[in-house]
Parts: structure tokens; C-alpha cells; sequence
């Protein structure tokens, strides 16, 4: 197998929900969350064996509702937040909770993803992001240089903050924001004000949703709004891509991924937003007689946004990417239809960045 062709594992269920295991800095681990109207709905626990390219999995019972949204503490491999759905009077809402993964599942007991026989484990509840005086739940995202006590979310129009130390089952948020849209704070080059979240937030906090306006300019124009139930390709072939996810690369932000309605994952690179545009910046006063630059270096043009590579692996809307948390150079893909592809930047950009 080559090195930098996909792997790909196919869910039993719908899923919309991916996250990488963010405290897990050794193994390779994504989580995906699933959408079931008749069944239970689970949490895969997905580890990715690079040097044989082989997955493995557990599988985690998630019986309060579909899966609209998951993260993980950035402090306690052990500790995620879903947002899920719950019916409630002659409506739908959907609600979030912090939960903790059982103690047995220990890195290297996964079994294996062919396997019929393995067992679903059950999460325990820590406490109940309550929302109910707020609307239904976006997202929620941790603090993500803390020590996992506090998170936010995103409540219709209200930016809550919540502190789960002071938690007995039960969080009690404090109110930061009451006008926002689904979209949270996006890159890491972006100045406060251009910014959904308060600049005191946590400002290099990702796009949740349609993230900022400078990544559409990679794709056609996402103006469409499409139905919620992941349109296929036949059916969103008249209407320009709606993208449902970005994520920037957190050890080099030029690198930005996208998914979209119409199937595809985007790795684009995007100087324009990056905290160094133009790669590692050095003042001629600062090169000595033998290092000072030719007249054609000097004279050479910025690099421009552009699209890197484009990965077609889906067959349904792509509502899903992120980045290993392990490997700055792999990263990972959700359709709806359940399937979960993992890919690799190039390598010939990977070097080139690097060198």
C-alpha cells in the first residue's frame, strides 16, 4: 500500500460528529459520534497504526440522543462533551453533556474493526450542560490551553461559559455573549475584531460551522442553504457547495481543511490568514555581507492563497474534518453516510515546509 493513500472504515449509522483525542499526543485517535433515530447511538473510538496503516476501535454507547457535536478535554484523555439531541414538548432540542470514558479502555486493548463480536462500553455522566433557558446547543469547545475545568458553548444567539470544577452534576453557566451566529472564532491570524468570539475568548479557537468568510474563497461560493439531512451528490448538483467545516492546522496554520456538501475535503493553503504569511522572516540589517539577498529574492512576490489538494474518498456531504492531534501532517474526514477516511498532506509540501 502507498504511503499517502487513504484509509477509509465504514460506520453502521449516520454520523456527523468527529473529533481528534486532544490530550492523546503519542497515538493517533479520532472520535466519531453517530445519528440514529432507532437505535443507540455510539461513540467510535477510532486508533490509527500508521506505520501498517491499519485502524482499530472501541465503541462507546451514547443512549441519550443523535450526535450533533463532540469534543475532548485537552487535559484528561478520559473526558468528552457531546451535544446531542432531546425531545422536549412538541420540540426538538439539542442539549450537551460532559462525560468520562471507562476506565478499562487503555490504549492497545482496541479490537479490531472486522470484528462482530465486540462490546459496547457505557459512558459515565459528569454533568449536564443545561441549556434550557437558552435555546438548543451549536457546540461545545474547551478551553484549549487549560486544565480541562472550563468550556464554552454555543446556545442560538448566547456564548455561555462554564466552569466544571464548581460542577455537582449540573454546570451553571455565566452569560459572555448574547449575539453570535452558529460560526465560533476562527484562525489563529485573525485580528480581534475580525473575530465572532470576544478577543478576551479564547481567540484561536476553529470555525464550527461556516468558519471565516477568507476560506470560502478556496471553494465556489457557499451560499446555497441545503437540507440537513446530508444531501447527495445528485441532489446538490444545481447548487454551489455548502461548507459545514473547517480546521487550520495548529502546528502550521497555512494548512487549512474544508468539507462540504458536495462531497469533497479541500487542503488549502492560506497565507493570507497565517502567523507568519510569508514563512520565517528575516531583516536584511540582520544578514551578514556573505547571507545578503540577491536583487531577484528580493524582489520576489508573496505567496498567494491556494488550494493544495482535493480528496473525493466521500459519496455524501463531508460535515466533518480535523487534524490528528499526534501528527501535524494526517488528518481525518466524516461523511454522513458513516464513512470515515483518513488522509495525509502530501509529502512533497510536507518537505517543503519543513525545509
Amino acid at each position: 500500500m502507498e504511503d499517502d493513500a487513504p484509509v477509509i472504515y465504514g460506520l453502521e449509522f449516520q454520523a456527523r460528529a468527529l473529533t481528534p483525542q486532544t490530550a492523546e499526543t503519542d497515538a493517533i485517535r479520532f472520535l466519531v459520534g453517530t445519528q440514529s433515530l432507532k437505535y443507540d447511538n455510539q461513540i467510535h473510538i477510532i486508533d490509527f497504526d500508521d506505520e501498517n496503516n491499519i485502524l482499530n476501535k472501541n465503541v462507546l454507547l451514547h443512549q441519550v440522543g443523535e450526535i450533533w457535536h463532540i469534543s475532548t478535554s485537552p487535559a484528561d484523555r478520559g473526558v468528552l462533551a457531546t451535544c446531542y439531541n432531546k425531545p422536549s414538548d412538541s420540540k426538538v432540542l439539542t442539549c450537551a453533556a460532559v462525560w468520562r470514558m471507562p476506565k478499562e479502555l487503555e490504549p492497545g486493548s482496541h479490537e479490531s474493526p472486522d470484528d462482530s463480536s465486540s462490546t459496547a462500553h457505557s459512558l459515565e455522566l459528569l454533568c449536564h450542560l443545561d441549556h434550557t433557558a437558552h435555546g438548543s446547543t451549536a457546540c461545545v469547545m474547551w478551553e484549549p490551553t487549560g486544565d480541562g475545568k472550563k468550556v464554552i458553548s454555543l446556545a442560538d444567539n448566547h456564548i455561555l461559559l462554564w466552569d466544571l470544577q464548581e460542577s455537582s452534576g449540573r454546570a451553571v453557566p455565566d452569560i459572555l455573549h448574547r449575539e453570535c451566529p452558529r460560526a465560533a472564532g476562527a484562525g489563529p491570524g485573525l485580528q480581534p475584531q475580525q473575530a465572532v468570539l470576544p478577543s478576551q475568548l479564547w481567540g484561536r479557537l476553529q470555525g464550527e460551522v461556516l468558519g471565516h468568510p477568507k476560506c470560502h474563497r478556496a471553494r465556489e461560493d457557499p451560499g446555497g442553504t441545503l437540507p440537513l439531512e446530508g444531501p447527495s451528490r445528485a441532489r446538490t448538483a444545481c447548487l454551489p457547495p455548502r461548507v459545514w467545516s473547517i480546521r487550520y492546522n495548529h502546528s502550521h496554520d497555512q494548512l487549512v481543511l474544508t468539507g462540504s456538501s458536495d462531497s469533497r475535503v479541500i487542503l488549502s493553503n492560506m497565507v493570507s490568514i497565517s502567523s507568519e504569511p510569508f514563512g520565517h522572516l528575516v531583516d536584511d540589517d540582520d544578514l551578514s555581507d556573505q547571507e545578503e539577498r540577491r536583487p531577484e529574492e528580493k524582489s520576489q512576490e508573496p505567496p498567494q492563497d491556494s488550494v493544495i489538494a482535493t480528496y473525493e474518498e466521500h459519496e455524501d456531504s463531508v460535515y466533518a474534518v480535523d487534524w490528528s492531534s499526534a501528527d501535524p501532517w494526517l488528518f481525518a474526514s466524516l461523511s454522513y453516510d458513516g464513512r470515515l477516511v483518513i488522509n495525509r498532506v502530501p509529502r512533497a509540501l510536507k518537505y517543503h515546509i519543513l525545509l
